[in-house]
């Protein structure tokens, strides 16, 4: 374990994995890079005399680098975000959809089309024949729940 206590040991392992960081982005390696330089000085400088204190001190360097970064990272790089309505089933409420396959009477299934695919769809118990509009009352649970629409 004596060349955990080498200062040539961490310059290396900076080199190392600052290089590293050219074929593996990201910013992480290169702040383990930045923490091994940090732990050479005070190696070096005799700061750290053992290899526990030596080690603990890397990751302790290591972790508040990434730490830091991150949030300058955050505030001052931020990308664009959006949050869009994250409820997708209000969206389709009152839509209208083409009858694929008959729907009713009663509780008989059928299918509508509706967003480039069709879907199980059931009515307010009325018949609604095929190539007739629909629109969209609810969702229940995967299929749609339609009313003819009213002229």
């Amino acid at each position: 374990m004596d060349f955990i206590l080498l200062f040539e040991t961490w310059i290396v392992l900076a080199i190392i994995l600052s290089i590293a960081e050219l074929f593996i982005p990201g910013g992480i390696l290169f702040n383990l890079g930045i923490a091994s330089l940090i732990v050479a000085l005070g190696v070096h400088q005799k700061f750290l005399d053992t290899w526990v204190i030596t080690l603990t001190a890397w990751f302790i360097c290591a972790s508040v680098l990434l730490f830091v970064l991150y949030f300058i990272t955050e505030r001052f790089f931020n990308g664009d975000q959006t949050i869009d309505n994250v409820h997708e089933d209000l969206d389709i409420y009152g839509k209208d959809v083409i009858v694929t396959e008959t729907i009713g009477p009663g509780i008989h299934a059928g299918r509508v089309e509706f967003q480039g695919t069709t879907w199980n769809a059931l009515s307010d118990g009325t018949k609604l024949n095929t190539g007739s509009h629909a629109s969209i009352v609810c969702k229940d649970n995967i299929s749609l729940i339609v009313e003819p629409i009213k002229n």
